[in-house]
C-alpha cells in the first residue's frame, strides 16, 4: 500500500497545478457581469473638463477681422520665434504653461491659466481681444479664438507592452487606450490593472480589474494626460496553455513521465 500513494499522488498534484494554471476565457474576456471572481464597483463617473497644468501646451489661434490684431497674433509670439525654422506650423501658436501657470500671450503679456479649462481661457481671451477692439459693441464680435491642448501622451508599460501615445480627443477611456497599444496580451493579467496618475500636484496609484462590466460607470474609464498604465504578467505565463489540446498534451506528458519515475524508482524497491 505504500508504494501506491506516489503514483495516486504525482499525477494528482500535477493535474492540479495544470488545471489551475490554465488561461480562460473568464480571465481575459471584457466586460463580464461582476460576480464571484469579477469586482463590482459603484457608479462614481463624473467626467469634468480637464484643468491645465505646468507644462501643457495650448494652441492657440485667432481668427479677427481686425488687421493690426491678426498680425500681432498670427505672425508667432517672441517664445515661439526660435523654433520657427525647425518647428511645425502649428507649434507657431503653442504656448506652455510655465511653473507660475501662465503663459505669455502678444499683446497681453502674462496671463494666469493653470488649473483652468480650456473653455474658461478661450473665454478670457475672446474677452481680452474684445476690450481691444473698437468696434461698437452692438455689431457681431470682429475676433474669435481657437484654443487646444496639444502634445497631450499616455504610456502603457509591463507584459510586453511599452509606448507612449497621444491623447488626440479631449475623452478616451480605457478600452480605446489598450486598443492604441494592442490590447493587452494573453498573459497580461486584466485584474490588477494600475494606472499612475497625478492629482493636485501628487502621484496616485489606481487599482482596478478592467474585465468587470461595471468599469464603464466608474472613475476608472477614462484616462488623463500623462497617465501611465502598467500591465503585470501573470504567472500561468510559465506553462504557456490557452487550448484544450495544449492541456491535454501537458497532462499526458506529464502522466507519462511521472509513471516512468515511478518504475524506475519505487519497482526497484
Amino acid at each position: 500500500m505504500a508504494r501506491k500513494i506516489p503514483i495516486i499522488i504525482f499525477p494528482v498534484f500535477f493535474s492540479v497545478v495544470i488545471f489551475s494554471s490554465c488561461i480562460t476565457s473568464q480571465k481575459i474576456n471584457y466586460l463580464q457581469k461582476p460576480g464571484i471572481s469579477i469586482p463590482a464597483y459603484k457608479d462614481t463617473l463624473s467626467y469634468q473638463d480637464y484643468r491645465l497644468r505646468t507644462g501643457d501646451c495650448l494652441y492657440i489661434r485667432v481668427y479677427t477681422l481686425n488687421d493690426d490684431i491678426g498680425k500681432v497674433f498670427n505672425s508667432g509670439s517672441s517664445t515661439n520665434m526660435q523654433s520657427m525654422m525647425s518647428s511645425s506650423a502649428s507649434d507657431l501658436f503653442t504656448y506652455m504653461v510655465r511653473p507660475d501657470g501662465n503663459i505669455n500671450i502678444p499683446l497681453f503679456d502674462d496671463i494666469y491659466v493653470r488649473d483652468k479649462s480650456v473653455r474658461e481661457v478661450k473665454e478670457l481671451l475672446e474677452q481680452k481681444l474684445k476690450s481691444l477692439d473698437m468696434e461698437p459693441e452692438s455689431t457681431a464680435p470682429s475676433s474669435a479664438v481657437d484654443v487646444y491642448v496639444v502634445k497631450r501622451f499616455f504610456s502603457i508599460i509591463g507584459a510586453g507592452l511599452s509606448g507612449r501615445y497621444t491623447l488626440n480627443k479631449d475623452k478616451v477611456n480605457i478600452f480605446e487606450a489598450l486598443a492604441m497599444a494592442g490590447d493587452i496580451s494573453l498573459y497580461g493579467d486584466r485584474s490588477k490593472v494600475r494606472i499612475v496618475r497625478e492629482i493636485n500636484e501628487k502621484t496616485e496609484i489606481k487599482i482596478f480589474d478592467v474585465r468587470s462590466a461595471d468599469i464603464l460607470h466608474s472613475e476608472y474609464y477614462y484616462i488623463e494626460p500623462n497617465d501611465v498604465i502598467y500591465i503585470q504578467s501573470v504567472n500561468e505565463q510559465f506553462f504557456s496553455m490557452t487550448h484544450l489540446s495544449g492541456v491535454l498534451s501537458t497532462t499526458f506528458s506529464t502522466l507519462s513521465f511521472g509513471m516512468l519515475i515511478y518504475n524506475s524508482f519505487f519497482k526497484k524497491n
